[in-house]
């Protein structure tokens, strides 16, 4: 059997387990909610399958072994940072919903805020979404083939194609109850590739790199700490789950989500860092199985269908829940109506997120390219920190969060334009720390402390006038 063959094998055995586990038919309710055909709302361990299987990313994968290999443990360790976005999303969306009741963001948001705060943050996820589709399937399509050939194409068409379809049916209910097949399976295969690397990393130790480039890696990963205040509020395939169980059990799961799916990133980070001690070039989660052979090959190609698969479902579920429910309003399209509204918007956005693949060539820099789309996203969220996190204050309202929306918005738009451009925006004094990322970490910073101080002051003008 040919080493061509054998990955599409491959493919078709983790469709067929994937199409055996969803449901073939879901309720309104199921399909937006997660609920299943008699109104059960999922259990503690699948929320917490679901949960982190959908932040273990293919992209994320990527971006934690190329971390490693680009800075050493502490790449990895400051990738592995991120997931301290469960934290912040499990505390806000609990106090969300024990304190107003509300059902989603949205909703908070226009009781809050005013119709058109939530509108604007909607867009600001949409974005987010079409970003899922086109980083997740280029991952995938890489290990059939280079990027541009036949191979590469036909896996990016069929693992975007079989997705929907599942997803089609059976909504958010679907990608939770294959998200517990799909974690159970990551965890034994990362189990498998670990096996391989383990024996000469265990004789090597960990790879030396020198100082600069350690207090680089510190600096990404301050970087991490700081963006996982705003990040998981603009990621539906996220917070979406923080409204389909009951909060306590919410709360207890994104924690213990947030430690597994941060853990598997952290341990995959180990592959870049074999790359880095072996001196083996390219992009890892290419060249080392490449470097063991096929076996490896095929167990870490297992591993990032099974994770771009999960982040897909999950993405064309909460984008047809945005489009049907969150954009409509409170109580959004009726029944059926919603379901057809919400599977038309999972075509659209499979088709128009995959069109940066027609014109972006990346070659050995995809781990790169996906990192920076991660941290200037991040970037422009900032804003979401204080409008979420401070939402208690008295006085918070339109006025506080424009003040702290648009300015993280700029900021995250001109670092875009530098990294397009290759020219320098910010000036020096504006870095903070060492290496490529001290501008990112330093903007960062000082925006959030910028978003903050208008939010405040946006809160103070409203108790002001409250009280006249």
């Amino acid at each position: 059997m040919t080493s061509f063959a054998l990955p599409w094998i491959v493919l078709i055995g983790y469709c067929a387990l994937v199409w055996r586990l969803a449901p073939s038919a879901v309720t309104t309710g199921g399909f937006f909610g997660g609920t299943s055909r008699k109104g059960a709302r999922p259990g503690l361990w699948l929320l917490v399958a679901s949960a982190a299987i959908t932040w273990i990313f293919a992209k994320s994968i990527s971006n934690s072994a190329g971390l490693a290999y680009a800075f050493g443990v502490t790449g990895a360790v400051g990738y592995a940072l991120y997931y301290l976005s469960f934290v912040t999303a499990g505390v806000a969306i609990y106090l969300i919903r024990t304190r107003g009741g509300d059902k989603s963001l949205p909703a908070f948001l226009v009781r809050k805020y005013g119709a058109l705060c939530a509108r604007l943050f909607l867009v600001a996820i949409a974005i987010r979404l079409f970003n899922e589709v086109w980083s997740n399937s280029k991952v995938a399509g890489l290990y059939f083939g280079a990027e541009g050939s036949t191979g590469y194409w036909m896996a990016v068409f069929v693992v975007t194609a079989f997705t929907v379809a599942y997803s089609w049916r059976a909504g958010l209910r679907g990608s939770i109850l294959t998200d517990g097949a799909q974690m159970i399976l990551a965890a034994l295969l990362l189990g498998g590739v670990l096996a391989f690397i383990a024996p000469e990393m265990a004789a090597a130790g960990l790879p030396r790199v020198p100082d600069a480039t350690r207090l680089a890696g510190l600096t990404f990963a301050g970087l991490a700490l700081v963006q996982a205040l705003s990040y998981p509020f603009h990621d539906p395939v996220l917070t979406d789950r923080g409204f389909i169980t009951d909060p306590k059990v919410m709360l207890k799961g994104f924690l213990l989500a947030g430690l597994i799916a941060g853990g598997f990133i952290f341990l995959f980070g180990f592959v870049g860092l074999y790359a880095l001690g072996q001196g083996i070039a390219g992009n890892p989660v290419l060249s080392v199985p490449a470097s063991f052979g096929l076996p490896l090959m095929l167990m870490v190609n297992a591993i990032m269908l099974t994770s771009a698969g999960s982040t897909l479902d999950s993405t064309f579920a909460s984008t047809a829940k945005l489009s049907a429910r969150d954009w409509a309003g409170e109580g959004g399209r009726p029944g059926a109506a919603s379901m057809r509204f919400g599977r038309g918007a999972m075509v659209f956005i499979a088709v128009f997120g995959n069109l940066p693949l027609l014109g972006i060539y990346m070659g050995d820099q995809v781990g790169p390219a996906i990192i920076a789309a991660t941290t200037i996203s991040g970037t422009m969220v900032m804003g979401l920190a204080p409008i979420f996190l401070l939402s208690f204050l008295p006085g918070a309202g339109r006025l506080a969060f424009h003040l702290a929306f648009w300015p993280g918005l700029v900021l995250g738009v001109l670092v875009t334009l530098e990294g397009v451009f290759g020219v320098e925006i910010f000036p020096a004094w504006v870095d903070v720390g060492w290496g490529k990322y001290a501008d990112d970490l330093g903007v960062n910073l000082y925006g959030l402390g910028l978003c903050t101080a208008g939010f405040v002051a946006g809160c103070l003008w409203g108790r002001r006038r409250a009280l006249s």
